[in-house]
């Protein structure tokens, strides 16, 4: 397909997997009980908790770039808070649908990731990961957002070099599942502690429709996303 040796290289580490992936029950198991030990466990979830803010504040990046706003930064602290900066109209619906992606961005990538993962599409799902990573590592503005992206790039570009079919397909149903869970206890956040400058806050603002409304949107997309997750995982484990 390629005559160039290095291009064929990148090719085999990001195409398909032909004919879809078989994935073991007893590996999903194990999945799922390593996610849940990361969601459950304070220490581990102070951990991943900051890459669930990552991809909310990504979120809101890749929206606002989307509806023709200029992304000019982001940050991401280990109290689970951000902020990403974007630079448009103070108002309409760039500034609203920019403002309103940051929440779903988790459950909608991590519903995504599991059912790429799932159909045997991990390796181009994965390189499409890291070179969103990669692409987004010059708008960091702070030290401890640079040492997150350079975590991320580091397992996300390990994944996809090393390409392992039976690897690389149980990790984005267990990397889908975390960022599901964490996009409900994010959700969970600011429904019970919100204030005026959160995002919902600032979507009343800008819209005058309830803060309680906005987040019922974000509930519904990670009720979706919980539901295709699900799905994915109840197709393999479910009894014969």
């Amino acid at each position: 397909m390629f005559e160039e040796p290095w291009l064929r290289e990148l090719w085999a580490r990001t195409a398909p997997t032909e004919g879809g992936v078989s994935l073991d029950p007893a590996i999903l198991y194990v999945v799922l009980g390593v996610a849940a030990v990361g969601i459950g466990a304070p220490p581990l979830w102070r951990v991943l908790r900051v890459a669930i803010t990552l991809v909310h504040e990504l979120g809101h990046a890749l929206v606002g770039v989307l509806v023709g706003r200029k992304f000019t930064g982001f940050v991401v602290r280990g109290d689970m808070s951000g902020h990403a900066v974007t630079k448009g109209p103070a108002r309409g619906f760039g500034r609203v649908i920019t403002t309103w992606a940051g929440y779903p961005a988790p459950a909608v990538v991590g519903a995504g990731l599991a059912w790429l993962g799932a159909n045997g599409w991990a390796a181009p799902a994965i390189a499409a990961c890291l070179g969103v990573l990669i692409v987004s590592l010059v708008r960091v503005r702070s030290l401890l957002t640079a040492l997150v992206m350079f975590a991320a790039i580091a397992a996300t570009a390990a994944l996809w070099w090393f390409r392992d079919d039976a690897l690389q397909a149980p990790v984005l149903l267990g990397a889908g599942t975390v960022l599901v869970v964490g996009a409900w206890r994010h959700l969970a956040a600011v429904w019970g502690s919100g204030g005026r400058s959160s995002d919902p806050g600032v979507l009343a603002q800008l819209t005058r429709v309830p803060a309680f409304l906005w987040n019922t949107t974000f509930a519904l997309v990670c009720l979706a996303a919980s539901a295709v997750v699900g799905l994915e995982f109840w197709t393999v484990l479910r009894p014969s």
